[in-house]
């Protein structure tokens, strides 16, 4: 008999019929990739960046590729939460896919403020960018601190109490398993890692950055082995101690279903992915078959026997 498989998980009490969800910033609105893939088969959907109020994002250049990589600098444009929730939330739920708003904000409040209008709205969960500078903190980002971290998640908590709430972590925090302790210990159900790696890149025709802004997001393959080893860390870092172990979405590089798989070994209980999908659109859905045919393959039934099979 043919070895039957249940790719769906479970993160923060939401059900995915998969562990492949299309990552932040890289996947629009859904509609977008309409018709170059059955984005009904996605476990789900990370919105765009968002924030209460519109942002027209960064002038100049906003992508530049690197070997095995990407550099962005976008500056989180967006027409604000209020024109989402109304012109593109309805669409975005009719896709199937679960919906998980990408929360960024300047402020605590802000964060607090825009969580409770996602929450009422009905998103399925909020993912909350903490890489955002904290305005109060001299631009500091909130992901950099432990305690800034906390004020943002518990801020958030306190505005949407019914809504799973997943933090992603940057990669650039000096601590980031302190930090992954800190947000789970100020009320996130679940955590997401990692955001882009604060990189550069100089045009060598006029000796000047790319970049207004000078720095920019780097992604793609060439973090995977980064991102990879964070999820590890955290993973065990989580397992100390009396804080439960929440769930991990595992963010970097993935392109293909060993990618995911690897993330998912480590500790993940999903993926999200995000710059492959720029190269190859249909990369998520061949992610999808590709983990449903390992699991046959090596005899596991479900995809939580992955992170069993290799943390004991």
């Amino acid at each position: 008999m043919e070895q039957q498989v249940d790719l769906s998980v479970e993160i923060a009490g939401v059900t995915f019929s998969n562990p492949v969800i299309a990552a932040s910033g890289t996947f629009g609105y859904g509609k977008e990739y309409a018709g170059m893939l059955d984005i009904g088969a996605l476990g789900g959907i990370c919105t765009k960046g968002l924030t209460l109020r519109p942002r027209q994002g960064n002038e100049g250049a906003r992508i530049y590729e690197t070997p095995a990589g990407l550099l962005n600098s976008i500056g989180l444009e967006n027409p604000g939460i209020p024109a989402f929730i109304e012109n593109e939330l309805p669409g975005l739920k009719a896709l199937g896919p679960n919906v998980i708003a990408n929360l960024s904000g300047s402020t605590a409040a802000e964060y607090a403020e825009g969580a409770a209008l996602l929450a009422e709205a009905g998103v399925d969960m909020i993912e909350v960018n903490i890489s955002c500078p904290n305005v109060k903190a001299g631009g500091l980002a909130f992901g950099m601190d432990c305690e800034s971290a906390a004020l943002v998640t518990r801020s958030v908590r306190k505005a949407a109490p019914a809504v799973p709430l997943m933090v992603k972590l940057s990669p650039n925090a000096p601590d980031l398993c302190g930090i992954a302790l800190a947000c789970v210990n100020a009320g996130a159900d679940a955590l997401s890692l990692v955001n882009t790696f604060k990189a550069m890149a100089i045009d060598i025709d006029t000796l000047k950055p790319v970049f207004e802004n000078i720095h920019a997001g780097l992604s793609g393959p060439c973090i995977h082995p980064i991102a990879l080893r964070m999820v590890w860390e955290v993973y065990e870092a989580l397992g100390r101690g009396s804080l439960p172990r929440v769930p991990l979405v595992g963010i970097g590089g993935i392109a293909n279903a060993r990618d995911a798989i690897e993330f998912l070994a480590a500790g993940a209980a999903a993926v999200e992915i995000g710059a492959a999908t720029f190269a190859h659109p249909r990369a998520m859905t061949e992610v999808i078959a590709g983990i449903a045919a390992y699991l046959k393959e090596k005899n596991f039934s479900t995809v939580p026997d992955l992170t069993a099979h290799c943390r004991t």
